[in-house]
Order: structure tokens, then sequence, then C-alpha cells
């Protein structure tokens, strides 16, 4: 059975840091709480231990559930592994400026938010190990990649119909330039990331693109690209 069939949409929020201790934590709850409390345990276990300490023994340790109450909802571990990355990857919110180059701004703003606090690069680390050594979770870090890059398409595809991008421009090119240096930024150089950082990127990858902005009625340029 594919393991990408067995996602299933979590309801809790991810905690933006790693949980308290769970020896003070009260036993666990029923129900949908339950499973939210389960799935924040994984994730705070991978984000620990990595893959190799990602196990059932532990969750339930970290959650202070028993093996049979995780196991009675899933019936393996990679299972609840595709749970909590499912949650962890969520997609950010769409930028609402209607301009293309604060819309990108904002985007790249909050992916290096991301990457510059934890759990989350932990996470992403995790993922991508995980995804090296199995074949179908490689094809679910291919998943939850694309639902990261779609609201940065979405923002370069109706430029394009705007008519400030070249319908010509490759777009899955432009979001590999504008969401690059960020990983490339945190994962290789290990190095903080500029104060306006964002906006160099995507002054620069507007500038190779040959953007034109179109300004709302009643709005004058602010773009100093050129």
């Amino acid at each position: 059975m594919s393991l990408v069939s067995t996602t299933r949409a979590g309801s809790a929020e991810v905690p933006r840091e790693i949980g308290p201790d769970p020896a003070k934590r009260g036993p666990i709850a029923r129900g949908q709480r339950a499973r939210d409390r389960i799935i924040r345990a994984a994730l705070e276990v991978l984000a620990e231990s990595g893959l190799a300490g990602f196990t059932m023994e532990a969750v339930a340790r970290r959650a202070r559930a028993s093996k049979a109450t995780i196991y009675r909802r899933w019936a393996t571990q990679t299972a609840l592994l595709v749970d909590a990355m499912d949650l962890s990857f969520r997609p950010l919110p769409p930028p609402a400026t209607g301009r293309l180059r604060t819309d990108l701004i904002e985007l790249v703003s909050a992916l290096e938010t991301m990457l510059g606090s934890q759990p989350f690069p932990r996470l992403l680390a995790a993922m991508i190990d995980a995804a090296e050594r199995d074949p179908a979770l490689s094809q679910l870090h291919l998943h939850l990649t694309e639902r990261r890059r779609q609201p940065l398409r979405d923002v370069l595809a109706e430029a394009q119909r705007r008519g400030e991008i070249a319908g010509t421009v490759d777009l899955e090119l432009a979001v590999d330039l504008l969401v690059g240096p960020a990983f490339y930024r945190r994962f290789i150089a290990h190095q903080p990331f500029p104060a306006q950082g964002a906006t160099t990127v995507v002054d620069s990858v507007l500038r190779a693109l040959r953007y034109t902005p179109i300004n709302p009625p009643g709005r004058t340029s602010t773009s100093p690209v050129t």
C-alpha cells in the first residue's frame, strides 16, 4: 500500500518550540485531543532525535501514552511519520498585497523566519534524511515540497496573467531562484539571514525576469526594481 495514501489532515497547530518536559504532562486524553498530542510528541521526537530515534516507543514515552494507544491510530511507524510531517509542512498562507514584489518579499521573508527558528529546520533535515533512505518517503517529501512551493508559483503565475513578467518565464526556475538562497544559507553555509535578505533576493530575481510593475488603480509604484 502506498505510504502517501495514509496521509490524513491534522487539525493541531505545530508548536514553534519543542514542547515541555513530558514528565510534567498529565495522562493522555481520548479522541481528537489524544491524536493531536501524539502528533506533537512525534514531531518533538523527530526534531530532537532524527529518523534514527523516531520509534513508537519513543513517541509513546514523550506523549505519556501506551504503544497500544498509538497503534490503534497508526498501524505502522511510517504511517505516524507521514501524518506528523503532513502537519508540519503546511503551506504558508497566500499573501494579499496584490503586487508581485511585495507578495514575493512576504513569502520569502516567511520562509526565512521558518528556517531561522526551531523546530522546523530539524524536522526538515530529518525528512530529507528519511527521503534519501526510503523511496516512498521520497515521494511524500516531493509532495510536501510542492505544497510549500505552490504559493510562490501562484503569485508568479498571476503576475504573468497581468503582464508583469513575460509568459515565457520558467516559473519553476523562478521559484528555485527565490527559495534557493535561504536553504543554502541555512543548511550549507550555516549563516544567519541578513536584515534585508528577502528583499535583496526578490529584487535580484525580478531584475532577471525583467519585471514591469502594473499598479492597481489609485496606487503609485514603490518598486525599486530597474
